[in-house]
């Protein structure tokens, strides 16, 4: 994994400094970072699997994408170029969901946004450096894997999704948005 130059801020999202990603984690500095959730035209989740090759988690299930911001880098822009560099997407919609902060793990501490859009998996070419595959769940599929214990999850997915589908996380909510009646009319939780 390379290091990369990340902004440090502070409880309210303000930059104060900017740390290599290695000294950031550590140190235990706050950070940011970005996830997204892709749902597809059948409502299932698109979820991806990271690559053999992370040095954290590797081959764990995670969230259709999740990156960290680079140093000067917006939320938006990030989860723009996760879906780009990870997934081979460009030029979906995605809406911003929830600002949060968490604690990712030992010393990673951030303050992330989460956003979701749709898209078609036949459209994804993943970058095999990154991911090591993807898989779509339908809610109650994952709901079961969850429970299961059988298939290694990243944390933060887990936190999310326990938010998405209406139940509460470790997650200190900073900020909610209101539901993109697009993706989903009525604007339900529902995959």
């Amino acid at each position: 994994m390379l290091d990369e130059l990340l902004d440090v801020v502070n409880d309210e999202d303000v930059v104060t400094a900017q740390e290599m990603r290695s000294t950031v984690h550590r140190l235990g500095l706050r950070h940011r970072g970005v996830h997204v959730f892709l749902v597809t035209p059948q409502d299932e989740l698109l979820v991806q699997q990271r690559s053999r090759l992370k040095d954290l988690l590797p081959l764990a299930l995670d969230c259709s994408v999740s990156e960290h911001l680079k140093a000067g880098e917006r939320y938006r822009e990030a989860a723009e170029r996760g879906l780009a560099e990870e997934l081979g997407i460009h030029g979906i919609r995605i809406h911003p969901l929830v600002k949060f902060k968490m604690n990712y793990g030992p010393n990673d501490n951030e303050i992330s946004q989460l956003y979701e859009g749709r898209a078609d998996p036949g459209r994804v070419r993943f970058d095999p450096l990154e991911v090591e595959g993807i898989s779509c769940w339908r809610k109650d599929e994952l709901e079961a894997l969850l429970h299961s214990g059988e298939v290694s999850l990243c944390g933060w997915f887990v936190q999310l999704l326990a938010w998405y589908t209406g139940g509460s996380g470790e997650m200190k909510i900073i900020r909610t948005y209101a539901r993109n009646r697009f993706l989903f009319p009525g604007g339900d939780r529902r995959w």
